[in-house]
């Protein structure tokens, strides 16, 4: 079966949707599926390029913003995505953006099936630009995206049921698909750590530092913990909000509120697994988000969550008791969940092991079994 994938940027580092779609990519691959590509150039020197290359898009005014975020639009190219097209049994969009609308449109005139996954929110792209409350904006965006991308599609991969949930009130056509975008099953090894009181604990907050990941109620749960003054925190990412949470907690160090002064990195994968792997908690503050790989590849080394519980986060679904859940932007409550695990090392250990076992049932394997039998499904009825 030969499958196209259209995304704005395949090979955009930091950027947890393409890397989801190169995770995806090369497991079809691998299972024997013809995959190609048509996105944006790879920048990166002496580095694959995409089967169908498009030009950069440079969005007027907030291209700054959008690059933050390790992201880049492309340009469409009726030549190019008909090329592409015409090559494909389906087609599957990755995005709801302007290169999807042409090839959607491109595709329908051909008689291609379309597919696609709902990797984002609006409200992950307006809560950069502090529109993220504004539920008429973000109503009327969802809106658009349904009518002009999602709905010229025969089926939609639904990552979380909170997802599922929402496009069907939303009134999507397409059938919906529960499948999880996935994770690489990975061996663990968790660092065991000791008993010294003496010892800081380790509070980890993977993912980028972006108005919704929402790492100010991590700093501000710090004024309530009574363990404070033993907790080092870790954020593993970079962003646009970078300055401002690095400023916050460097602020909680020099006032005292905490000993240790907050670490900043960027790490690639096998750096964040080692982070997990000694971690005492992870935390996920996230108000806004689909579905939250970072916190599964984090759970697979048998560290314990606490993860914020929304209306569209659904990262909660990982959570395996009440203690690992604390309503969104309630820095209070973050804290009592915090001192309720590092007063129970034990349970805490206990836990660390079921939230290990519980990631197997996100295997990537899984996914993509589910995600070719879609796939099948859409090209049956070209």
């Amino acid at each position: 079966m030969k499958i196209l994938f259209v995304v704005n940027n395949f090979y955009a580092s930091g950027n947890g949707l393409s890397a989801s779609a190169r995770r995806t990519v090369q497991y079809l691959r691998e299972a024997g599926e013809e995959v190609r590509v048509l996105s944006g150039r790879n920048h990166e020197a002496e580095r694959p390029q995409p089967d169908y290359v498009l030009a950069d898009f440079h969005v007027p005014v907030f291209d700054g913003l959008v690059q933050s975020h390790g992201y880049k639009f492309a340009r469409t190219d009726i030549s190019v995505i008909k090329e592409a097209v015409l090559w494909a049994d389906v087609v599957h969009l990755e995005e709801p953006f302007i290169i999807q609308m042409v090839t959607a449109r491109i595709a329908k005139y051909y008689g291609v099936p379309c597919t696609a996954t709902y990797h984002l929110h609006p409200e992950n792209l307006f809560c950069s630009i502090n529109l993220g409350d504004w539920k008429f904006l973000n109503y009327n965006m969802l809106r658009a995206w349904r009518d002009f991308v999602f709905n010229y599609c025969s089926d939609i991969q639904c990552p979380t049921e909170n997802v599922l949930e929402r496009l069907q009130k939303f009134g999507f056509k397409a059938r919906l698909h529960l499948i999880s975008n996935g994770i690489i099953p990975d061996k663990v090894t968790r660092v065991e750590q000791d008993d010294d009181p003496s010892r800081p604990f380790l509070i980890v907050c993977i993912g980028r530092l972006a108005v919704e990941k929402d790492q100010p109620t991590l700093l501000e749960a710090m004024h309530y913990s009574k363990y404070a003054d033993r907790i080092q925190l870790y954020f593993a990412g970079r962003g646009p909000e970078a300055e401002s949470v690095k400023q916050q907690a460097h602020k909680l160090y020099e006032e005292g509120v905490v000993k240790y002064d907050p670490i900043f990195r960027f790490h690639d994968r096998d750096g964040l697994r080692k982070l997990a792997a000694k971690a005492d908690l992870y935390i996920h503050c996230a108000t806004v988000e689909v579905e939250g790989l970072s916190a599964l590849e984090a759970l697979q080394q048998a560290v314990v969550p606490v993860i914020a519980e929304g209306e569209l986060t659904a990262t909660s679904q990982f959570a395996l008791d009440e203690h690992s859940l604390f309503p969104t932007k309630d820095p209070k409550a973050l804290a009592a969940c915090i001192d309720y695990w590092l007063d129970h090392p034990e349970e805490r250990h206990e836990m660390g092991w079921r939230y290990a076992e519980s990631t197997e049932e996100y295997d990537i394997h899984k996914s993509i079994d589910a995600l070719r039998a879609m796939f099948r499904a859409a090209a049956s009825e070209k």
